[in-house]
């Protein structure tokens, strides 16, 4: 099985990187996080402190899943800042998947040119960003495509997780994981 890393900088949002964490690893994917910084303890927007298994000098990411990017702010921008992550990023995109929420996919992926062309959607009031990236810009929670998942903020967290494990296993798989955590539609649709 291939591995997944969800990267984590000083003011991330913590239910966009805790869930989908969670919601993978109940799905049976191998994810990691990792801090773009030397240090393990990483901080989140509303004070939360996370311990990530990695630090972006001890990952691996050769033959990489996902690499998914966690909004938040200042996350978001701090993500954006880290040149070593914009290049890995550039480089997965031709033959790996991303996944992004809530600012990060106007602050993080479009300025890198990934979602040119591409149906997206990110945190409402933060269009330009992606308009400005080439985006085709979707107002729903979750845009799944078929290499790239954008969702638009913490409230879709766990649609956005939900349509991670689908992507990697099947809707079959995504309904079980879903149904044991009490996540209602009997018809999980990502786009609406």
């Amino acid at each position: 099985m291939q591995r997944s890393f969800i990267f984590l900088a000083e003011g991330f949002e913590e239910i966009e990187v805790i869930t989908p964490i969670d919601v993978m690893r109940r799905a049976g994917l191998d994810v990691k996080s990792v801090s773009i910084t030397d240090s393990h303890d990483v901080t989140g927007a509303h004070g939360v402190t996370v311990k990530a298994d990695l630090t972006f000098a001890e990952a691996d990411f050769e033959g990489a899943e996902w690499l998914i990017i966690p909004g938040g702010m200042p996350g978001a921008v701090n993500l954006h800042e880290c040149e070593a992550l914009s290049s890995l990023l550039k480089t997965h995109a031709a033959k790996g998947k991303i996944a992004s929420i809530c600012a990060s996919p106007a602050v993080v992926l479009a300025p890198l040119g990934l979602l040119k062309d591409k149906e997206a959607t990110c945190y409402p009031g933060m269009e330009a960003g992606l308009k400005e990236g080439g985006a085709v810009v979707r107002d729903v929670p979750v845009m799944a495509l078929d290499r790239i998942i954008t969702a638009n903020g913490p409230a879709s967290a766990m649609r956005f997780a939900l349509a991670i494990v689908a992507n990697s296993l099947g809707d079959a798989a995504a309904q079980q994981v879903g149904g044991g955590m009490l996540y209602y539609p009997k018809s999980i649709n990502f786009y609406f």
